[in-house]
């Protein structure tokens, strides 16, 4: 070595001697950092692990990871459990491969899902729209009823006091012609008294006496007339009270609308009159434009209005026809039908069906027995309700009633039949009540 290198080792021992020194005399060892340091080193090593129990649980069973899959069973399992006789014949696959597997199909499933939630939520605000529409509904039932009671209150208190004022007057009148003809027979009672004395006198007289005067004698008894007498008898009281008579009144007054015939609708062999009121079957077929409003396997005809909300009443004379059909039926009710239409095609409906039988067109063909035969009927639609009403104007009754829910816009509907007879529409007016 040359002398400079030498010269630099001795300087480096005598460096780290002074070095040793100095830390011997000021540096100690700090044994709560080493603490730290040590907890820290811990800590690391159960984080590490933790992080690796998060990513494989642990089988309760053999204490392994949850590495594997079963297909079958859709289990996580270890590598102990997947050669177990329960899951040998199984499907087994990484437990990442089934991860993405199943995460594809679930979120594919996501949007389906979604949807069914929107239905439900459209569902739930319907059956909400309903709730309110119901009580909408029963408020509006609860007043017509309270309204239709006190009609019929008022009513019956009229009618009581009428009669009551009828029996007064019978009364007055009688007890007036009761003492009157006990005057007569107290007056006939005095005449047959001063006959009689008269007659017992003379029986008492001589006989030139007795036979002085007494023609007049003869002459006043056979003259003497017995007084009528008066016998009464109380008349038996009492009034009708029609079904429906004051709902009935109001349906008239307010609803009343003037339905025409649609010759668009008519059926070839139907002739109607200039003011579109009458209609009946002519014996030929008319040579029409095709249109497909138009009925072309039965004779009937619509009416020219559309009701898609509202209240409306409007009566029918069908008087003596054999055959007829009224009501209401869909705007874009099937025209060639071959069955008779019911109430699930759009259809709600009264037949006369031969003679005197009258049927009810609803599910079920019902029949129908009114008190009164009807020669003309009365029409009422609520489209809100869902009610379409039958009233026999005849004797004011109601016939029957329909219960439904409306969708689609309605049109008054005529079935005329194939006899001679016309179907008319006719205009309600109060000189007709």
């Amino acid at each position: 070595l040359s002398p400079y290198s030498l010269k630099l080792a001795d300087d480096a021992q005598i460096i780290y001697s002074k070095i040793n020194k100095y830390r011997n005399k000021h540096l100690q060892s700090n044994r709560q950092l080493s603490n730290l340091t040590e907890i820290a080193k811990r800590l690391q090593v159960r984080r590490s692990k933790r992080k690796r129990q998060e990513e494989y649980s642990v089988c309760e069973r053999h204490n392994q990871f949850l590495t594997l899959f079963c297909g079958r069973d859709l289990e996580v399992l270890c590598a102990q459990c997947s050669l177990s006789v329960q899951h040998r014949e199984h499907f087994i696959c990484p437990l990442k491969k089934a991860a993405s597997y199943h995460r594809k199909i679930l979120e594919d499933s996501i949007e389906p899902l979604q949807h069914n939630m929107e239905r439900v939520e459209k569902v739930i605000t319907l059956q909400t729209s309903k709730i309110v529409e119901l009580k909408k509904k029963v408020e509006y039932r609860r007043e017509e009823i309270i309204s239709e009671f006190e009609q019929l209150r008022l009513f019956l208190q009229n009618q009581q006091e009428a009669l009551l004022r009828q029996m007064k007057d019978e009364e007055t009148d009688t007890l007036t012609k009761l003492n009157a003809n006990r005057v007569t027979f107290s007056d006939h009672a005095s005449t047959l008294k001063r006959l009689l004395k008269e007659v017992k006198c003379k029986c008492v007289q001589s006989e030139l006496e007795l036979l002085t005067h007494v023609e007049g004698i003869y002459h006043r008894y056979q003259n003497l007339k017995r007084p009528e007498l008066f016998l009464f008898r109380l008349k038996k009281y009492r009034f009708s009270l029609p079904p429906q008579y004051s709902g009935l009144d109001k349906l008239i007054k307010s609803f009343q609308v003037n339905v025409i015939l649609d010759p668009e609708t008519a059926h070839p062999c139907l002739i109607i009159s200039e003011d579109g009121k009458t209609v009946h079957y002519g014996k030929r077929k008319q040579n029409l434009c095709y249109n497909p409003r138009r009925f072309y396997l039965c004779p009937a005809v619509l009416g020219s209005e559309r009701f898609s909300s509202g209240r409306y009443y409007w009566e029918v004379k069908v008087g003596n026809k054999p055959k007829w059909t009224v009501g209401v039926c869909r705007d874009y009710f099937p025209r060639n039908w071959r069955n008779q239409p019911v109430v699930e095609g759009g259809f709600w409906a009264i037949e006369r069906y031969v003679e005197s039988i009258y049927v009810i067109l609803g599910p079920k063909r019902t029949p129908l027995l009114p008190t009164v035969r009807p020669s003309k009927v009365g029409i009422f639609l609520d489209y809100e309700l869902g009610e379409v009403s039958f009233y026999n104007i005849n004797d004011r009754s109601l016939l029957y009633t329909f219960n439904d829910s409306f969708t689609e816009a309605l049109c008054p509907y005529f079935y005329v039949g194939t006899d001679s007879e016309p179907l008319k529409i006719s205009s309600v007016t109060n000189d007709e009540r």
